[in-house]
């Protein structure tokens, strides 16, 4: 157990399902889908509204999270396809990640359970707030590039290999904090915080908002705070975050579908003008000391203390990779071996690019050059933190 690493603030069961043609096109036949429905933004409220926003998704081969409205329907759309159960959360992710490497964490839940005790992390020790067993399983589907639905008239073909996320989890949305929060940060030498995505209410946000700042305040002046941003259910409260922590942030992390919903339009990625100026309007908009983002192409960190993380930014690209090309359960043989592949060109020439516009302001590092047949999508951005925060760890 390591008492100088705690990641929260929840943690989830997921199904993970990988994209099945087969069943897929049976669905839209059944369900009578029709091109002009396919919407990502529709309320999904029954089995053919979590189809239609997938297959929007799909198109435009993004990733996402959406709130559902309830379990039944996860429920529902996992068991028409081959699944397995696996631990999720962007705490619970990067601590499998940080294990492939040796380093250990406390984790923060707020939802238990005896599948949850199964699969924790081994070397990493918990703390939560639940008060009794539940379950509530979040749906994660993967495609592949390439990845071709019928639709009517209409053949998408998924221009980008990715992951969708679909949730109704009561637990994650009230996303109560553990009385023991504010002892277990005493010791601490890293926080890392997220989840705040999965809360609805206003009035509940700002709330748990009071009782992090609470619990903070015996986190010691040093310790390093880590935010990983991610897809709100309700985009508008995001704001709220930023007001109350951004103060004590000191890595405000995110990924390129994050970026593009706050910045309000898509990017082309490999754009170094374009990309310049989309960051400059990022950084407006969120005034953290460091603010790192993450792509398929590359990673890029922006602050004056900027290259203090390059070497964290380069185990976060290695262990994402990692997971990327073998999957779960995978070893530090792998991580090793995985640094060794050429860096993407593309990826490469941007990262040249940024340093020329941004100078000491940045430190951009390019992606590996990735050629897997069946990626895995899911659980990238949480492993990205894992390999982040290992590399922090094990500066010493």
């Amino acid at each position: 157990m390591n008492d100088t690493l705690v990641l929260g603030l929840g943690g989830t069961v997921d199904y993970e399902i990988a994209w099945d043609s087969r069943v897929i096109d049976e669905l839209v036949l059944e369900y009578a889908v029709q091109p002009s429905e396919l919407s990502r933004l529709v309320a999904v409220r029954t089995e053919r509204d979590l189809l239609i926003a997938l297959l929007a998704f799909v198109k435009d081969g993004a990733g996402g999270e959406r709130f559902v409205a309830s379990s039944r329907i996860v429920e529902q759309f996992a068991a028409r396809f081959t699944s397995r159960t696996t631990l999720g959360g962007t705490g619970v992710r990067a601590a499998y990640a940080m294990e492939a490497l040796g380093v250990s964490c406390t984790l923060h839940l707020v939802s238990i359970d005896d599948t949850v005790r199964r699969l924790l992390p081994r070397g990493s020790a918990y703390i939560s707030s639940a008060e009794r067993d539940t379950l509530d399983p979040h749906l994660i589907v993967q495609f592949s590039e390439g990845s071709r639905v019928r639709v009517g008239e209409l053949e998408l073909r998924s221009p980008h290999a990715n992951r969708v996320i679909f949730a109704f989890d009561p637990p994650n949305a009230e996303l109560v904090l553990s009385t023991e929060l504010g002892d277990a940060l005493e010791k601490a030498e890293l926080f890392m915080i997220s989840g705040f995505n999965s809360i609805q209410s206003e009035e509940v946000l700002l709330t748990r908002l009071d009782d992090i700042r609470r619990h903070m305040q015996k986190l010691p002046d040093d310790a390093l705070v880590f935010y990983e941003d991610a897809g709100f259910h309700v985009p508008a409260l995001s704001r709220h975050v930023r007001e109350a922590l951004l103060e004590r942030i000191d890595v405000y992390s995110m990924n390129e579908d994050e970026m593009q919903a706050y910045i309000g339009r898509p990017l082309d990625l490999l754009d170094v003008d374009e990309m310049g100026a989309a960051l400059d309007e990022l950084r407006s908009l969120i005034p953290a000391a460091v603010l790192v983002v993450h792509t398929k192409f590359w990673s890029i960190a922006l602050g004056e203390r900027a290259a203090a993380f390059e070497d964290a930014l380069r185990g976060a690209i290695q262990m994402a990779s990692t997971r990327y090309v073998r999957g779960d359960g995978f070893t530090r043989r792998n991580y090793e071996q995985t640094g060794l592949l050429p860096t993407n060109p593309l990826g490469a020439d941007f990262a040249a690019g940024m340093a020329m516009r941004f100078g000491a302001a940045a430190a951009c590092v390019p992606a590996f050059l990735l050629t897997v047949e069946r990626p895995t999508t899911i659980g990238l951005g949480d492993t990205f933190v894992g390999g982040f925060i290992a590399a922090i760890a094990q500066r010493a």
